[in-house]
């Protein structure tokens, strides 16, 4: 992991060479809010070649934007080149980078608190643009005009609220205003952009705030218009004391603790299927709201461009949500069956932050804790007494029939009804008998060996 110690070598050797050089952004922000920085940052007066020429390991990620990444034994250290930038026409990048002072530098950064340079030979703050009177006020500002800012780069208006968030600071009330003229300009950044920033603030230390602070900025609608439909909808208040599913959504994400990418995105967007299934009739419901959440959930990842696998995962976590209300009458063997998925252990979590948020009453996931309890101080289970091969060998087509047969027969087996590979070929004989002559669930075969039906 980076370490200021490091940082202040790098910084040091591009000083003892002559160049200017200091700590900037975040890691100075972070230094003086008594956060660990995750990162460090260097801005200097060499040039990329310069910096190249000091160090041994080296990368260019950025040289045209005067950007070097120095190679570390804990970690790697971006150097940047002091540099102002000309006008940004596609809503990202500057038309044109030229090398300037350290000023200009920071003129042309982001946010005042994000626009402070560290001496560490000195202990000096440089502060050119406000930034440690924004950090007393706990404030959010942009350097210069906000509207400007946020055209640049619109990214940067997602950022604002993270920020926001992540230090518990409020938003300049000008730069909110611009967020709210330029919101629709969101929809001009890549997803993969808007995806990462969505991420960070609902794994970061208050993601109910962060969802507060992009509808009060306009950019909810934008960026996550399924969750921006929950606003005011209601709910049955014998089990949703907390007010509507958007509050529900903010409260439940709040009551996780440290999540993963998926277990998050899943807890943020486990009741968008609860707007478009209400209904009003002897009392509020939502029939089917977690199937229908899935099938949008799948939308919503697809459409950030998340990975195949964490879309599956948050799909499944959506769907399977409202599954513990039955548990307690499930077969032990559904609930064995259910506890060896890879993804229970989020979805239990899920349904402890759901409750949470809502009726507060724990004890069906106690129940379920104790369970697992048990389960863990038995010893594991054999593996399946049959196969999905067994089952064609006995004259059932690959299909969903065969996984159908083996749960039946594994079910049986944890139930105590079978116990010998030989009961359990028996037992996928009858249920295979049964589906013989075209029944649902397997074609039948004409003389020549070919399917018909269906």
């Amino acid at each position: 992991m980076a370490s200021f110690q490091t940082a202040v070598e790098i910084v040091k050797r591009l000083r003892r060479a002559g160049f200017e050089t200091y700590l900037a952004g975040g890691c100075v922000r972070d230094r003086l809010l008594g956060r660990e920085p995750a990162d460090y940052d260097i801005a200097t007066a060499a040039a990329p070649g310069e910096v190249q020429a000091l160090f041994l390991r080296t990368v260019e990620v950025g040289a045209a934007f005067g950007v070097i990444r120095v190679l570390a034994d804990d970690g790697e250290y971006e150097v940047a080149t002091f540099r102002t930038e000309g006008p940004y026409v596609d809503g990202r990048h500057p038309a044109s980078v030229r090398f300037a002072t350290a000023k200009e530098d920071v003129a042309r950064r982001d946010f005042t608190i994000n626009g402070l340079l560290y001496d560490p030979e000195t202990g000096q703050i440089i502060d050119d643009v406000g930034g440690r009177d924004d950090l007393a006020a706990r404030r959010i500002r942009t350097i210069g005009d906000p509207e400007t800012r946020f055209a640049e780069d619109r990214l940067r208006m997602l950022r604002a609220v993270r920020l926001a968030a992540e230090l518990g600071f409020d938003i300049d009330p000008d730069a909110a205003a611009a967020a709210r003229r330029l919101a629709r300009r969101l929809v001009e950044v890549s997803p993969e952009r808007i995806r990462d920033e969505i991420v960070r603030m609902v794994t970061g230390p208050d993601p109910g705030r962060a969802l507060g602070l992009l509808q009060t900025a306009a950019l909810l609608d934008v960026v996550l218009p399924e969750i921006a439909a929950e606003v005011g909808v209601p709910q049955p208040e014998e089990f949703h004391p907390e007010g509507d599913v958007f509050t529900h959504t903010c409260l439940a994400l709040g009551a996780l603790h440290a999540p993963s990418t998926t277990l998050a995105m899943a807890t943020l967007l486990h009741d968008i299927g609860k707007p478009p299934t209400l209904i009003r009739a002897d009392r509020i419901r939502f029939p089917h709201h977690d199937e229908v959440g899935a099938a949008m959930a799948r939308v919503v990842m697809e459409r950030l461009r998340f990975p195949r696998r964490e879309t599956d995962r948050v799909v499944f976590l959506v769907g399977r949500h409202m599954i513990f209300k039955d548990i307690k009458q499930m077969r032990e063997a559904k609930v064995r069956r259910l506890a060896a998925e890879e993804a229970f252990p989020e979805l239990l979590e899920l349904h402890r932050a759901d409750c949470a948020a809502s009726h507060k009453d724990f004890s069906i996931y106690e129940w379920v804790r104790a369970f697992l309890d048990r389960l863990a101080g038995e010893p594991p289970l054999p593996p399946p007494l049959i196969t999905g091969h067994d089952l064609i060998a006995l004259g059932l087509l690959p299909g969903p029939r065969v996984g159908q047969v083996l749960r039946t027969v594994e079910n049986a087996r944890l139930d105590g009804q079978i116990r010998t590979r030989d009961e359990a070929l028996e037992l996928a004989r009858r249920l295979a008998g049964a589906q013989s002559d075209g029944s649902p669930g397997r074609a039948s075969q004409t003389p020549t060996g070919q399917s018909r039906g269906g």
